[in-house]
């Protein structure tokens, strides 16, 4: 998935995060699950049993989406904003563009 991109389209400053070690781009103003989204992650983590899950309500109310973000566990990726420089790690590294 990548963003929109549309004439009249207004976006936040571009800013830098790191996903797993890797440089990607975001917007400030959108979520970290918005730019894991556009940078072609779609799982961020595994169930007990080792399924991949990623983004499912989007509002915050089913914890699908939690990663690592600047060292903080379980952070809910749908409600939380980017922000220069934020180290995100997650569960799911090799499953990109899944």
């Amino acid at each position: 998935m990548s963003r929109i991109q549309s004439a009249g389209l207004q976006r936040g400053q571009p800013v830098t995060i790191l996903v797993n070690g890797k440089r990607e781009s975001a917007y400030l103003g959108e979520t970290i699950a918005g730019a894991l989204l556009a940078a072609g992650h779609r799982a961020w983590r595994r169930t007990r049993h080792g399924e991949p899950r990623g983004l499912f309500c989007g509002i915050g109310v089913c914890f699908d989406c939690t990663v690592t973000v600047n060292g903080a566990p379980n952070v809910r990726a749908c409600q939380t904003p980017v922000a220069e420089g934020m180290i995100i790690e997650t569960d799911w590294v090799a499953e990109v563009n899944a």
